[in-house]
């Protein structure tokens, strides 16, 4: 018997089989081959269309089923992981309104700033731990704003995963985990924050209805089975947002824990006992082992210019392998002579409150710097703003005992693992797992034993681990240098 889990990122969708009895990988795969495209009609707007993430579901399940050479009907369960903070809206027929307006999208900026300010603080980070934001929430309103022809069609919103959750079984439903996203949780009441949509105008009954993790919350019909290939009457028992399943992926369910993800965004993602949230910089989140009595929550420190930095710098000078560029990078010595890059090219920064800071490369000397020099200080002002995330989340009073990474992208990268490792003090250890493995084994957490599932990953996936270098002095100067740059940047927006 089977579990199968997707991951619904902004690049790829990943799909998943998983041995239920074991928690064995029996294949991973992604679709399309090449990545996603991310539309972009003005400065700082990113949609894609949500019915292309459904395409690429059903032919990334042919797939793994074909592949993978095993009998469909033994698939028994679907666990989803899906990229946070976008928002798909729906008419009455289930159609999709619109393109979605995804998570790296900066038009709500102003919105959220202003519901902060109007509704105040001391509200807003007792009651939803974080601001309004650019989340959800306000570019629900964003829509209401300059849509309003479509916002009048409305029957729900959504995030993605739920659309998904949607085209599978023909039931809108939602999550806590989703909801606190979108800012749309209140803690304090454990409910839906309606007063947060009153305060927008926006109608509380297009609130999906909430559904708990690691339960049934909807069997796959007839229409989706023939699209997909997938059994229908099958449950989906798991949803979750990229981040969250990242850590369930890495067994970060703990205070004390840290997930870490270096994709097209990097991730610090600390699990906390629930307090309310200090810094409109570091953002908190239903965590998927969430409950009453023991709540546990995430401390997300978002940093969009993380791997499109490296990867812009691939496309653009020679399209050569990362393997390739990394080797380059290993022979130019710490602080790349004197270059450096400030990775920030990929809208709003919510670690520096919404600001646009931008791609920098810095200190270019034509005689004497050539690419190498631009992939080492790439690597390391990527790294360097790790570190300074790192700061950040420690400001707001997260406990930092460990910290897990996928064996994927930028911790492939001696050189970025060692630079932050070095820095931040704490050993990285990496684990060979990915989002959607992570969603399809917790299918199987139905009983709740996330201490066996642990166990599982720990014996299974661990691949290495990164220590602190002891020779830290080479690091500290480059990382003095790269928060000087910054710093000065941040002073003339």
């Amino acid at each position: 018997m089977y579990y199968i889990g997707y991951d619904i990122g902004s690049s790829s969708v990943k799909a998943a089989l998983v041995e239920a009895e074991t928690g064995k990988k029996v294949i991973v795969l992604n679709e399309p081959q090449n990545e996603m495209e991310i539309l972009s009609i003005h400065p700082d707007w990113a949609e894609q269309d949500p019915e292309i993430w459904w395409q690429h579901i059903c032919t990334a399940t042919k797939r793994a089923i074909k592949e993978a050479n095993i009998d469909a009907s033994k698939i028994q369960g679907i666990g989803i992981s899906y990229q946070m903070h976008g928002l798909v809206i729906v008419d009455e027929a289930r159609n999709a309104l619109r393109n979605s307006i995804i998570w790296c999208d900066s038009r709500a900026v102003e919105i959220g700033n202003k519901a902060f300010a109007e509704i105040g603080e001391e509200k807003c980070m007792s009651h939803l731990l974080n601001s309004p934001g650019n989340f959800t929430a306000s570019k629900l309103k964003w829509v209401k704003e300059n849509e309003p022809q479509l916002y009048s069609k409305i029957s729900k919103y959504m995030l993605p995963g739920d659309y998904i959750a949607l085209k599978l079984t023909g039931e809108v439903t939602t999550t806590k985990n989703g909801l606190s996203e979108g800012m749309l949780w209140d803690y304090k009441e454990n409910k839906v924050a309606d007063w947060l949509l009153e305060y927008y105008g926006i109608d509380t009954a297009l609130t999906p209805k909430i559904v708990e993790n690691f339960t049934n919350q909807g069997f796959v019909t007839e229409k989706a089975s023939a699209e997909s290939g997938l059994p229908a009457g099958i449950p989906i028992v798991y949803r979750a947002g990229d981040q969250p399943n990242n850590a369930l992926s890495l067994n970060v369910l703990n205070p004390g824990e840290v997930a870490a993800t270096g994709g097209t965004s990097g991730v610090f993602y600390a699990v906390s006992e629930m307090s309310s949230g200090k810094s409109t910089r570091v953002n908190n989140f239903v965590h998927v082992n969430y409950e009453l009595e023991t709540p546990r929550v995430g401390k997300l420190l978002n940093i969009n210019g993380a791997g499109i930095q490296y990867r812009w710098l691939r496309n653009n000078m020679g399209n050569e392998s990362y393997e390739v560029m990394n080797e380059k990078a290993s022979n130019v010595e710490i602080g790349s002579e004197g270059v450096v890059v400030i990775p920030f090219g990929n809208g709003a920064e919510r670690m520096f409150n919404n600001k646009t800071i931008g791609t920098h490369f810095l200190n270019l000397n034509l005689n004497i710097h050539n690419s190498a020099h631009l992939f080492r200080a790439s690597l390391e002002g990527i790294a360097f703003s790790f570190v300074y995330g790192m700061e950040c989340l420690k400001e707001d009073n997260a406990t930092i005992n460990v910290i897990r990474a996928g064996n994927d992208n930028l911790f492939r990268s001696e050189i970025f693992s060692n630079t932050v490792a070095t820095l931040i003090g704490y050993e990285i250890e990496i684990y060979n797992t990915t989002g959607a493995v992570g969603a399809a084994r917790a299918v199987g957490l139905k009983d709740g034993d996330y201490a066996k599932f642990g166990e599982n990953i720990s014996d299974n996936d661990h691949v290495m681990t990164f220590l602190p270098l002891h020779n830290k002095e080479p690091y500290e100067a480059a990382y003095k240098k790269w928060k000087q740059e910054l710093e000065l940047i941040l002073t003339n927006k």
